[in-house]
């Protein structure tokens, strides 16, 4: 059996690709929550980090959930 490995173009090919459909599904509503998770593992990967500023949607998000008063023993 030859094993020969793909080329680093064909990679990048199929790095963008994967890329571009996630970012299509994601900006059009229709990415799953299997997608989503992909999505982020994909930063991850990629080291992918997002800074908090006033105006940016990650400080949007985490000012929506809920704010807990006691968390009992787990509170820091």
């Amino acid at each position: 059996m030859n094993k020969t490995r793909a080329s680093e173009e064909l990679l990048g090919q199929l790095h963008e690709a994967v890329t571009t459909d996630l970012l299509r599904r994601v900006r059009a509503g229709d990415a799953s929550p299997a997608e989503l998770n992909a999505a982020i593992k994909l930063l991850q990967n990629n080291g992918i980090e997002a800074i908090l500023t006033e105006e940016s949607p990650l400080k949007a998000l985490m000012d929506s959930l809920p704010k807990f008063e006691d968390e009992g023993e787990y509170a820091n």
